[in-house]
């Protein structure tokens, strides 16, 4: 709650309060939710390997509330950000080197905090239910990650409506202290809590076992393999040296797992002397497997580019007339809930009514592949891009041609809706089948890289659209013109901006048929097939 309801809205601090352009506050967003996304991996690897679930979401959340109390520091401190603009002479002065460390330093530590609470909090939560009554009652789990999501959605909500609400009317110096008291709330709950926790062991990280493997490959990357697997070559498994043989795919990577002196390289227990030299065939069978999803995961990172667009909505929303009553106006930012509600209505309508009622229809059960709501959700990405660029030509054209800004000559904010509608769709479709198709095709060991393969592709997409954000400014002022990446919303071309992503979409859509294509049958239509071949 405290992270959207700080993030959701931070745009217009940036632009309104620290006197920046559109272009360099919206690179510090990109950059701060790569930050955010990225952070968890990391976190993840840190609790598996070496501090375990509660330390670090306990040093993570200490983490975050400084970097919260720090940001709401800017909003009480009159010195800690640029002084308010000229009027007189329409002037605003920058930020100044400290007050911009400042600024990052809170932003930085928000998302190392991000990094600790996100990687663990889920399977910490699971951990608790790791007795025999759950694991005799399979629903325990399902009640249990429902309950999660939900409460996670709601919290979005809240921070996206009531939040955002409270900076715009009551102040930035009440706004985020709002979320920093929350934040503190939550932390001291959390360790109040300790003693009733139940604290899973650590063990080594599955990342370090993908790392190892890649060590061991390149270093025994002088021997030759074989053209036979079964030719007098001994493999190294779990346990020892065993039968069996790794897959013919991706084939030096198996010199990774190859034992060629067994008195050198295993101990008198069977296990690798050094695990960076001698890697068992499960590890390397990961590894591939997550090298085959890598195509797939980049076409789904691109369109994460379309919904890491945070900032435009937000300047978009302020210049469309939003007032219910004449003492009501939904604040520009709140607006994005939309897409929230979208993407909330998608799911539980295909998961309760269209599947079915359409398994009904057909007399046999009915399901969509994740490969195919994929697809779906990139295409719909592309409608999105392309319903922005159509709906901010016609608010920019009837912006310049009335020449104010009275509320009575401004678009309503209604013609918003199918932009969000289908950015919330597409979420719907795509982000939660990368997250089913990511558990599906790698093996079960390999949950924790899975869960947090969707973060790191909306770390490199938003890193991604903060290059593309540069170039389409970079290249639009050229020869002295009119950027389009405008803190004047009028002066600037959002319209043709977002035509650029809708092409950048487009291409992606193409780019995934042919990933797609390549990638072959999924685990369960091999399976079906294979059922069928018995039959």
């Amino acid at each position: 709650m405290a992270t959207f309801g700080v993030m959701t809205n931070m745009i217009l601090y940036l632009v309104n309060e620290y006197h920046m352009d559109m272009a360099t506050a919206s690179n510090i967003l990109f950059l701060w939710t790569a930050a955010s996304n990225i952070m968890p991996v990391l976190g993840a690897a840190i609790a598996d390997s070496y501090l375990g679930r509660f330390y670090t979401i306990g040093l993570g959340s200490i983490v975050y509330v400084m970097g919260m109390v720090l940001l709401w520091s800017t909003a009480l401190i009159a010195q800690a950000r640029p002084p308010p603009c000229d009027q007189s002479s329409d002037s605003c002065s920058p930020s100044t080197f400290l007050q911009s460390m400042v600024l990052c330093s809170s932003l930085g530590l928000m998302s190392v905090g991000a990094g600790g609470i996100r990687s663990s909090s889920m399977a910490f939560g699971a951990d608790q239910l790791e007795n025999e009554d759950s694991k005799e009652n399979s629903s325990v789990g399902e009640s249990y990650f429902s309950w999660y999501f939900t409460l996670y959605m709601f919290a979005v909500l809240v921070g996206n409506t009531c939040l955002v609400y409270v900076q715009d009317n009551m102040g930035w110096k009440v706004g985020f202290a709002f979320p920093s008291v929350l934040m503190m709330f939550g932390t001291v709950s959390f360790f109040l809590g300790s003693p009733f926790y139940v604290q899973v062991q650590t063990y080594t990280s599955s990342v370090t076992g993908l790392c190892q493997v890649l060590v061991a490959s390149y270093r025994n990357r002088q021997f030759k393999l074989p053209s036979d697997a079964t030719t007098n070559v001994i493999y190294y498994h779990k346990n020892g040296p065993a039968p069996g043989f790794p897959s013919s795919k991706l084939r030096f990577l198996n010199k990774a797992c190859i034992v060629r002196d067994p008195q050198k390289d295993l101990m008198p227990d069977g296990r690798a002397r050094d695990p960076w030299s001698l890697c068992t065939i499960d590890q390397v069978e990961e590894l591939k497997a997550l090298v085959r999803v890598v195509p797939i995961w980049s076409s789904g990172m691109i369109m994460f580019v379309d919904l890491a667009q945070n900032s435009f909505p937000v300047l978009q929303a302020s210049a469309t007339n939003r007032r219910i009553t004449s003492g009501f106006t939904i604040p520009a930012a709140s607006l994005q809930i939309i897409t929230i509600i979208s993407t909330i209505l998608w799911l539980g309508l295909k998961d309760n009514v269209l599947l079915p009622l359409a398994s009904r229809v057909m007399g046999r059960p009915v399901n969509i592949s994740t490969t195919r709501r994929m697809g779906v959700g990139i295409f719909l990405s592309f409608l999105a891009m392309i319903m922005t660029a159509v709906v901010e030509g016609i608010r920019r054209g009837r912006a310049i041609k009335e020449g104010n800004s009275s509320e009575h000559h401004l678009i309503s904010a209604l013609w918003l809706v199918p932009q969000y509608c289908l950015s919330g769709l597409a979420d719907g479709f795509n982000d939660f089948a990368q997250s089913e198709f990511y558990f599906s095709e790698l093996p079960r060991s390999m949950s924790s890289i899975a869960s947090n393969l969707g973060g790191l592709g909306f770390a490199v997409a938003s890193l991604f659209a903060s290059l593309v954000m540069n170039m389409v400014d970079s290249i639009s002022k050229a020869g002295g013109r009119q950027s389009w990446i405008s803190s004047d919303i009028n002066k600037g071309r959002y319209d043709y901006y977002y035509l650029v992503l809708a092409g950048l979409s487009m291409a992606n859509m193409v780019y995934y048929l042919v990933c797609r294509r390549a990638y072959g049958r999924l685990k369960a239509e091999r399976r079906l097939k294979e059922n069928e071949d018995e039959l």
